[in-house]
């Protein structure tokens, strides 16, 4: 049980150690391709390289011969581009670089019209990024999860239709109003949105392609969602309850979904045997 609470605890451990290095990654606003975004902590006045990697969702490989462009906005005023129609025949984009002239939110646009040479209908894709001490103020912009095609949980999104259902408010509430009021709940979402992206965008569309497995989703959602609500009516006031509290969940939620199934397969292979 210490090795497995010492393991829960290494990606909030680590994740405040790494904040230096950025990285988002969104599915356009169609779902053809998932695009991620790299940088190092902006300081203003100064260049920020935007490594830039198009994904294809289905082999989570780098997409080769993308036809794109991007433009930088704030507060809804365009600052920069949009750039003319460019091609990347790798796939990646490792010189654009951008000097965000203050302390701000801004929005990083990518706007995607090819795709190995054969034109498509424009999709896009945009990322908040916050530059100075913008990071520090407690009103952040949405993190990655709420500048997805359904503004919330991908999967949530899909397996209950709408991203104006109830359990997909609920964990926008959750994320917001709970876990991204502490450093160690900020540093998780960071860490969780990285492998979230990697494999959220496939499971929506299966969903949506077969309702079979929508409905089984169901099912599977709602024992998590149920224990996540906790949260909504507890008092965080520090991190050491959310750490707590964090972990509580985590557990609870390995024992649901790991340990019932093979406590009752256990079970079953005894009763068989005798």
């Amino acid at each position: 049980m210490k090795f497995l609470f010492v393991l829960l605890l290494i990606p909030l451990l680590i994740a405040p150690a790494f904040a230096q290095t950025n990285s988002q990654t969104l599915p356009t606003d169609k779902g053809t391709l998932d695009v991620k975004l790299s940088y190092d902590d902006p300081v203003p006045g100064e260049l920020t390289t935007l490594r830039t990697d198009f994904i294809n969702p289905q082999t989570q490989q780098i997409q080769e011969h993308i036809d794109w462009s991007f433009s930088v906005s704030k507060e809804g005023e365009v600052l920069w581009g949009p750039t003319p129609l460019s091609h990347t025949s790798e796939g990646s984009i490792k010189g654009l670089k951008y000097e965000f002239p203050e302390d701000g939110i801004y929005d990083l646009k990518f706007e995607v019209e090819g795709i190995l040479f054969q034109p498509i209908p424009l999709e896009e894709v945009s990322f908040v990024v916050t530059v100075g001490e913008a990071v520090a103020q407690p009103d952040t912009p949405e993190t990655p999860s709420d500048v997805d095609n359904g503004g919330g949980c991908l999967i949530a999104t899909a397996t209950y239709g709408s991203e104006l259902a109830p359990q997909v408010q609920e964990l926008r509430e959750l994320r917001d109003n709970k876990i991204l009021k502490t450093e160690s709940g900020s540093a998780f979402m960071s860490s969780f949105n990285e492998f979230y992206y990697s494999f959220s965008p496939t499971i929506a569309d299966f969903e949506r392609e077969i309702p079979i497995f929508k409905e089984g989703m169901k099912v599977t959602l709602t024992p998590m969602l149920t224990s996540l609500s906790i949260l909504n009516h507890v008092n965080i006031d520090s991190e050491l309850e959310m750490l707590g509290y964090g972990i509580s969940l985590i557990l609870l939620n390995v024992g649901m979904y790991a340990g019932i199934p093979v406590f009752g397969i256990l079970k079953l292979y005894q009763y068989r045997k005798n």
